[in-house]
């Protein structure tokens, strides 16, 4: 099988495997080279994060608010709410089991001493980011909601234009050009010795992060249950089909059919289905969320910096709205929240790079939440309109 037909997942794995046994046999000038396309790579990611903020945003808000009705501003309130509790409930499980686990102390002294060691690029390419993410997110809110005032055709087309060209250089630089970025990561990692601490730190939590995965998906659906009737327990049941169908595809648009089929075989009324579960399959994010949060706690651990719940309200909050219609791209998620962790958490690139590697190690996971969760809220919506259930054989 050629490389390129490789999906990113492997493609990652074998870039993170090569990277660490190249940095024990590779002459500095030869890892160097690498470390310098890290440099140029790293700097161009930064100047594309605030417009694809706005390429993702703007287009998703413009396009929703053509939609008119109350079912929508529904539904849409319902996924922010729980993509923002998910993100809560990730701090503060992490926050609290996340020192039992691993340790600040060791990583830090051992980070420390490989500061001398650390390879350094050849030269730097300065590429500075036309705005702030801040700026970026608050651009794309305003073009958003005035596309869809001004229901300007001409405008409209300019962003979802717009929205294609950043789509193209993901798919076409970005995408291709990660796995060699990782790689020049875990070589660096490799040869400063701090590869194993990584390594060893990360494998500790990842079991805590599949199970916040079942946790929490078994909350929403006790949840919607309280509203539709229905045994929360056969209704997730019922929804594994999609589960396992977006474990396979890592696509929460690819799901679409399944997830459908699944939740009005789950008792919910055949048209709110039809309406909830395309939406949500672009604005709801609750496995994503868990993903990042959790990963973001971990490092942050491990780096001895501070943080609280306040902070990560807010960086949740900002959360929920940049990674809307990130599923577009493959990591798209990870990819729109570099900016947040960056400016709100204080990130440095390697550790960005880190957040990638681990986002999408677990990114089937994270997509299976996120389309399961789906059937709990068109549980909800329905009940709420009132829409008769097409069947009862899950009730209470």
């Amino acid at each position: 099988m050629k490389i390129k037909n490789l999906g990113l997942l492997p493609r990652i794995i074998i870039a993170i495997c090569l990277g660490i046994g190249a940095g024990y046999i590779f002459p500095d000038w030869l890892a160097r080279c690498f470390i310098t396309f890290n440099s140029i790579f790293s700097s161009f990611l930064g100047f594309l994060i605030p417009l694809l903020i706005v390429a993702f945003v703007a287009p998703a808000i413009a396009e929703l608010g053509k939609q008119a009705g109350k079912m929508l501003l529904v539904t849409v309130i319902i996924a922010y709410l729980m993509t923002f509790a998910s993100g809560m409930l990730a701090y503060f499980t992490a926050s609290s089991s996340f020192p039992l686990l691993i340790s600040a102390d060791a990583y830090v002294g051992m980070n420390e001493a490989a500061g001398a060691t650390s390879l350094k690029p050849y030269f730097t390419v300065e590429i500075e980011a036309m705005f702030s993410v801040m700026t970026a997110l608050v651009l794309a809110l305003v073009l958003g909601v005035g596309v869809s005032k001004l229901s300007s055709v001409s405008l409209k087309n300019g962003l979802e234009d717009f929205r294609s060209v950043i789509q193209w250089a993901i798919m076409k630089i970005i995408i291709p050009c990660l796995p060699i970025y990782i790689f020049g990561i875990f070589l660096d990692m490799s040869v400063t010795g701090t590869v194993g601490m990584v390594l060893l730190t990360f494998s500790k939590i990842i079991l805590v992060i599949f199970a916040l995965h079942v946790g929490l998906l078994v909350l929403q659906y006790i949840i919607a249950s309280l509203f539709s009737g229905l045994n929360p327990f056969k209704a997730l049941w019922t929804m594994m089909p999609a589960y396992f169908t977006a474990l396979g595809t890592q696509s929460s648009a690819a799901t679409i059919p399944v997830t459908l089929r699944q939740t009005i075989a789950m008792g919910v009324n055949k048209d709110v289905a039809g309406f909830v579960i395309p939406l949500c399959a672009t604005i709801h994010m609750s496995g994503s969320t868990l993903k990042i949060v959790s990963c973001a706690i971990a490092l942050m651990i491990t780096h001895g910096m501070s943080f609280d719940a306040g902070m990560f309200a807010g960086f949740i909050a900002m959360l929920g709205i940049t990674i809307i219609a990130a599923p577009g791209v493959p990591g798209g998620a990870i990819m729109a929240s570099l900016g947040l962790l960056s400016s709100m958490l204080g990130f440095t690139e390697a550790d960005n790079a880190l957040m990638i590697a681990l986002y999408i190690a677990m990114d089937s996971f994270g997509t299976a939440c996120n389309i399961t969760g789906d059937g709990a809220i068109a549980q909800i919506v329905a009940r709420i309109f009132r829409k008769k259930s097409d069947n009862s054989a899950l009730q209470s």
